[in-house]
């Protein structure tokens, strides 16, 4: 095998595609900061059982690990920021009120999650830290879209659900968690006769109502139909009221709802929501509220925010058009170099042809060209 081939799931990103996730990262802190959220810069690897701490086997699966040559310790590349984002809220920051932070970096995965995925993803990310209210739902919502917007991403819609729908009609099973996982693999499959049987000791409006989300996914006509099937179970009422009120307030957006989706079901504390595009083969974004993320770091209070991959979302929108630069001769005459400096200082790219190469640039469209017409250096169109 060549040296230079790259591990599986691993590459390298060329010109026009960089610029273009470039772009786009500037863009998407650029309209968190507008929303008020502050950046901050985790660290790529961590002490493993700080990294981990709390976040369960899927993400320990997912964790590079090695040891620090300094102290012999055990150390994690980070396969997602949220915990850190978390643990910077509660430690490092320990502010009374409102925090919004957001972050930009990659991630290292040891495995694709999803067909043809990079193990190498850009992950973007928002969250907002102190409340409690919809009011945080609905902001990471209505910032997620726009992130989406910004990224030119098209025909979007969003899956709603929330995970307290199968928690409140669990209160008071005692479960193991083989059952547990059995009841979720079921629920995700919409296997009703495997349902049926794992439910089949259990209090009878639970089970109905276990067997009853099955059906409950669709529009807006869900939550009509899941009120009338789930009437009797304590503490529902309010749980559909939420979904009702996050998906009345996203205007002109396409909205679906399924109660059985239990993606995230030990991370996520309430609403949750997925985002999804024509093209691409999985949610561009995932987010809701996860307000136990920061109690392994003994301050456990509301949370809620969104990650995506701006790798991801690159590859399902329309490339870029070229960046239009100026073409300019190369020379050593101060009046050349002064007015290319000039032109630099004012935003516009300008590409000196060296000696011997006649514009070998395939990034850039060069529109225009620098030019002496009468002792001036002017710029004309090509």
């Amino acid at each position: 095998m060549s040296a230079w081939v790259l591990p599986d799931h691993i590459a390298d990103v060329l010109p026009s595609e960089a610029r273009h996730i470039e772009e786009l990262r500037r863009g998407l802190l650029d309209t968190a900061r507008c929303y008020g959220y502050e950046l901050v810069m985790p660290p790529m690897l961590e002490h493993l059982e700080s990294l981990l701490t709390g976040t369960g086997e899927a993400l320990d699966l997912q964790t590079f690990k090695l040891v620090d040559q300094l102290s012999g310790r055990s150390l994690g590349l980070r396969a997602d920021t949220t915990p850190q984002v978390a643990r910077i809220d509660a430690h490092l920051l320990n502010r009374k009120g409102i925090s919004r932070l957001c972050y930009c970096g990659p991630v290292l995965h040891t495995r694709p999650d999803r067909p043809h995925a990079t193990r190498e993803p850009l992950q973007f990310g928002a969250e907002i830290y102190g409340h409690a209210g919809l009011e945080a739902d609905l902001e990471v919502l209505q910032l997620a879209r726009e992130c989406l917007s910004i990224a030119e991403v098209q025909d979007t819609t969003i899956d709603l659900a929330d995970v307290r729908v199968v928690r409140t009609l669990l209160a008071g099973v005692s479960l193991t968690p083989q059952q547990l996982n059995g009841i979720q693999v079921a629920l995700a499959s919409k296997d009703s006769q495997e349902l049926a049987a794992l439910t089949q000791c259990f209090p009878k409006d639970s089970r109905e109502g276990l067997l009853a989300l099955l059906q409950l996914y669709g529009d807006a006509s869900v939550l009509v139909e899941a009120e009338n099937a789930l009437k009797r179970i304590a503490g529902m009422r309010e749980v559909l009221s939420n979904l009702k009120w996050l998906a009345s307030r996203l205007d002109g957006a396409s909205v679906t709802f399924d109660l059985a989706d239990l993606r995230g079901y030990t991370y996520y504390s309430g609403a949750r929501f997925a985002i999804y595009a024509c093209g691409a083969s999985d949610a561009l974004v995932r987010g809701g509220r996860y307000d136990e993320v920061g109690a392994v770091f003994g301050r456990n209070r509301p949370a809620a925010g969104f990650s995506l991959d701006i790798k991801q979302v690159v590859g399902v929108v329309a490339p870029r058009a070229l960046k239009a630069a100026i073409r300019a001769p190369w020379g050593e005459s101060s009046d050349v170099n002064a007015a290319i400096s000039k032109l630099r200082a004012g935003g516009e790219t300008v590409v000196c042809v060296l000696p011997g190469h006649e514009s070998e640039v395939d990034e850039f469209h060069c529109d225009r060209e620098l030019v002496q017409i009468a002792g001036q250096w002017v710029v004309q169109a090509v």
